[in-house]
């Protein structure tokens, strides 16, 4: 009997025993995720808002799972809830979601109804990673960096210098030998060395008339080609580049990341002018950029001795945006750009007749701007400059409703088949002085 007791009791423990540990396996393994997924689910779904050490637009989101079960004691459901639809967990009446709502000033979290458990589990998954360690400072400068790239791409300069230097102080003392061993078999054979009596250069240069003449004409001709050289580039500032107060790399944002032009000097589209972009077009971007990548920092150092993090925060004071509470302060001061590309009041020129009209890439009179970590005038800009670009350009007329009409008529008054602008009367001095 009482084997038949043990043997029942044991049995419940076995199956008893086995249905918890179904059950404990199945929860785990369910909340288990894969963090490599849930890290390009973060980076496509999430990112936009939040960082996972840094309170940005949302809360930081490094090991949120463990931190709210410690703190408010929510599970894994409360976040399939509130990933999938937040406004609707608001209107529940969800005490800790409508806790967060108030605290981020009523904005409420994008809803993600098409993730399923599956992909909110991998990414909290990745989550919950330990953050990664600091990386180590760029060992070796510039100067480590240029032996290797001279020892890579073949002998130096130092080196063929060295040589050159070398030679020429060989052939000196060759020629200093071969006149000592003259003069020593002339005094063997008794040979008298005449010494002749040379005329000084410049009493021979007083002595000829003639040669003073012409090289005093050669001097006014030349003072005049200076002197006319300086006053023609009065105003004319090419190669003009200033410090700005705050430092924007072209290189970096229309260069590095193919931001197009337009999207900052927008008003090149449609104005005269092409316009300095307000501060708010710098924010769009950089509420969430707060600072660069580590070795694009390390190459503005290196290269350039700016600090982009710092250029940076000087945007945030400007601006006046408080990035740890990630709102605006409403303390504000005006950066004042320094302007770099500037016509005479006389002068008219229309950025937008330019651009949409006639298509003239930003390039053509600003030079290579993606390529420019401080901007410089790439243009001489001056009058010969613009005309003739006006006579070797031809005016994009194809689709052009612009043109057709007049395109029409002036092939037919010219005979030929592309018009530049100056037989489209980009000539006429009313065009651009009136």
């Amino acid at each position: 009997m009482k084997q038949v007791i043990h043997r029942k009791l044991s049995s419940n423990y076995l199956r008893l025993s086995l249905i918890f540990l179904l059950t404990f396996s199945t929860s785990i393994f369910a909340q288990d995720g894969d963090p490599v997924v849930g890290k390009s689910l973060f980076n496509a779904n999430c990112i936009a808002c939040h960082k996972l050490d840094k309170k940005m637009t949302g809360p930081a989101l490094r090991k949120v799972e463990s931190r709210l079960a410690d703190s408010e004691g929510l599970d894994r459901e409360w976040f399939y809830k509130w990933i999938k639809n937040s406004a609707g967990f608001i209107k529940s009446g969800d005490a800790y979601a409508n806790k967060i709502y108030n605290e981020y000033n009523g904005a409420a979290m994008s809803a993600f109804p098409t993730l399923s458990n599956a992909d909110i589990d991998n990414i909290l998954a990745y989550t919950a990673e330990d953050a990664a360690p600091a990386p180590a400072p760029v060992s070796g400068g510039t100067d480590g960096g240029g032996s290797s790239t001279s020892q890579e791409g073949g002998i130096s300069n130092k080196l063929i210098l060295g040589a050159l230097g070398v030679l020429f102080a060989l052939l000196a003392g060759a020629l200093f030998l071969v006149n000592k061993t003259l003069r020593n078999f002339a005094d063997a054979k008794g040979v008298a060395l005449t010494e002749t009596k040379r005329t000084p250069i410049w009493k021979a240069f007083v002595q000829n008339q003639f040669l003073i003449f012409v090289t005093v004409i050669g001097l006014l001709l030349a003072s005049a080609y200076f002197v006319y050289g300086f006053f023609m580039q009065v105003g004319v500032n090419q190669g003009y580049q200033p410090v700005q107060p705050i430092h924007y790399s072209h290189r970096i944002h229309a260069g590095d990341n193919g931001i197009d032009c337009k999207y900052c000097h927008s008003s090149a589209r449609v104005s005269k002018h092409s316009g300095i972009p307000s501060l708010n077009v710098c924010m769009n971007c950089h509420k969430s950029i707060y600072e660069v990548a580590p070795e694009t920092q390390a190459e503005g150092l290196a290269e350039y001795g700016v600090d982009y993090n710092a250029e940076i925060k000087e945007l945030y004071k400007a601006v006046g945006w408080d990035d740890a509470e990630q709102k605006y302060t409403g303390k504000s001061s005006p950066v004042k750009w320094i302007q770099i590309h500037k016509l005479p009041d006389f002068a008219y020129f229309n950025h937008s007749q330019h651009v949409v009209v006639g298509g003239i890439e930003c390039q053509t009179c600003h030079g290579p701007i993606e390529e420019m970590e401080i901007v410089s005038q790439h243009a001489p800009l001056t009058m010969g400059w613009c005309i003739n670009c006006h006579r070797k350009t031809d005016v994009k007329v194809k689709d052009n409703a612009y043109y057709t009409k007049i395109h029409e008529q002036l092939s037919k008054k010219y005979g030929v088949e592309n018009l530049t602008a100056a037989q489209m009367g980009g000539l006429e001095c009313g065009k651009c002085h009136y």
